[in-house]
């Protein structure tokens, strides 16, 4: 193992917790509260984050999708230059952090920041950014990660830099009472998978990642099977902290990552729209089958120390009846996916340069192929 580890986000963790913002946000920042639909307007949020930020000039900016655009995300961009903006606040899931994320290294570049996204330039500078999470899956609120999507073009990109990483990330598990079914288990879903990309590769030797990996894995598992508990505090507060152990960049440092589920699941989202939890699940399973002899032996140890089973094989049908437990289906026909996916999916990775994938760089886009063949069976 080889690796450098740095988390500098602070995690204010529990009820009550909105308001400790104004103990980091400077006194003099002018602030741009920037949040979603505005469902946190029926829960209680912005009610207690308007009280929290009552000693500061602040303008809001609303109306981030899920997985948000460039094309919302550069209307901020134009705010902040033009106000004077100094400090970001991000209320809401993944991808209002992952939109603030951009907006914050987009706000002091020059050029078009869409440039972070194909690679052709990093950020070297962003704003301060804090978060309030309200919805548990993306594990955004504290890693340095940012997923936006361009509508012009269908394409879902990334990036990661240090300079996007939150300076605080608010988890209070009480705001998560209004999120529905699909959202939960859309959270859930990512979680599980976000863990297994760092996990079901080959075998390494760190007792304590491997070990750490399924107990996130477990405790996810444990969730899906008290789904009837999903209302209750303590399920909720416990989907928020795996989720967001599940991707701070721990428990991938040093050992092999996979990834390949979400480059694919990407694609699908930005030509057909499925949730990226969704995409995910249809992606998953196929993949782990496809790359079986690849795969064996952490599937092995996973169906022994998470599912107490002694079978491979059988790990995966435990991984799709998990996701099938939460209504959350595997098969891409249910979706109602037109047949040109593989055309679609597999010419948009050959553009972005993404012919082989996976941890061992063996993922090719004829497996992918056959991979989504098997997905919309």
């Amino acid at each position: 193992m080889t690796y450098t580890y740095h988390n500098p986000t602070l995690i204010e963790f529990g009820k009550q917790k909105i308001e400790s913002i104004s103990t980091y946000i400077p006194k003099n920042a002018k602030v741009l509260f920037v949040y979603g639909g505005g469902s946190i307007k029926k829960n209680g949020v912005y009610e207690q984050v308007v009280k929290a930020l009552e000693n500061y000039e602040v303008l809001e900016f609303s109306g981030v999708e899920p997985n948000p655009t460039v094309e919302t995300m550069n209307k901020a961009v134009k705010i902040v230059k033009e106000k004077n903006i100094n400090f970001i606040l991000a209320v809401g899931g993944g991808s209002v952090i992952d939109g603030c994320k951009y907006l914050a290294a987009a706000s002091l570049y020059e050029g078009d920041a869409w440039d972070f996204l194909d690679g052709s330039a990093q950020p070297t500078e962003a704003l301060p950014l804090g978060v309030i999470l309200t919805l548990p899956a993306t594990g955004s609120e504290s890693n340095c990660g940012s997923v936006v999507s361009r509508k012009t073009t269908n394409e879902k990109r990334f990036f990661f830099s240090p300079k996007v990483f939150p300076m605080f990330a608010v988890l209070d598990p009480s705001v998560m009472s209004s999120l529905n079914d699909r959202q939960l288990a859309n959270g859930l879903v990512d979680a599980f998978v976000h863990t297994c990309e760092q996990y079901i590769t080959y075998p390494n030797e760190s007792l304590l990642h491997d070990g750490y990996s399924e107990t996130i894995l477990k405790g996810l598992v444990s969730l899906a099977n008290n789904w009837d508990k999903r209302d209750t505090y303590n399920w909720q507060e416990n989907l928020m902290l795996l989720a967001n152990q599940a991707l701070n960049g721990f428990i991938g440092s040093g050992v092999p990552q996979d990834w390949a589920t979400h480059m694919i699941g990407h694609e699908l989202t930005a030509f057909y729209g499925l949730d990226h939890g969704r995409s995910l699940a249809v992606v998953q399973p196929q993949l782990l089958r496809v790359m079986f002899e690849d795969k064996k032996e952490k599937l092995l140890q996973m169906g022994q120390n998470v599912f107490n089973i002694n079978d491979a094989q059988k790990s995966i049908e435990k991984i799709e009846e998990l996701y099938h437990s939460l209504g959350v289906s595997t098969n891409l026909s249910d979706y109602g996916i037109d047949d040109k996916v593989v055309t679609n999916v597999t010419s948009a990775l050959e553009k972005h340069g993404m012919t082989a994938i996976g941890e061992n760089q063996n993922i090719t886009l004829d497996k992918v192929e056959k991979i989504l063949n098997l997905a919309i069976k």
